[in-house]
């Protein structure tokens, strides 16, 4: 709710926003090359936007390997990750940067920078995924 002075009166004005709250295991699970998605927020998503893009992906076995990828910028949230790293280069063939992964860790990709999430056997990676746009941010969308 917000409060503005209204011009006439001089008094406060509430203003009710539509605020949409929903819970992450309402949302469709979208099977993709190498995770699982849920899309919270953004295009085609549980709650549209032209202007931001929040999702929730799992890397494990069960989705496979995933491929090297670039695309926009982008901020990664681990939510919880078991044996689970992601690693990073200049290249789609060259990503000798290995970083482990743990819950809490917050990992923020230069647009189009080079990476892929891996796991050893028996582990996995949820993260939410956070984009400042709704275009090109899937390594399917470019």
């Amino acid at each position: 709710m917000s409060r503005e002075i209204s011009p006439v009166s001089n008094k406060y004005k509430e203003e009710v926003t539509a605020m949409k709250v929903f819970q992450r295991n309402d949302i469709e699970v979208e099977r993709l090359p190498g995770r699982t998605l849920q899309r919270a927020i953004g295009k085609n998503s549980e709650s549209p936007s032209g202007k931001m893009t929040i999702s929730f992906c799992h890397y494990s076995a069960e989705s496979g390997p995933m491929e090297p990828h670039h695309h926009a910028e982008e901020t990664v949230y681990i939510i919880d990750a078991k044996d689970g790293w992601v690693r990073q280069g200049p290249s789609k063939d060259d990503l000798p940067q290995k970083i482990d992964l743990k819950a809490g860790t917050v990992l923020h990709f230069e647009d189009l920078e080079w990476h892929v999430f891996e796991f050893a056997e028996g582990g996995f990676i949820d993260a939410a995924c956070i984009y400042g746009q709704v275009d090109n941010i899937r390594p399917e969308d470019n």
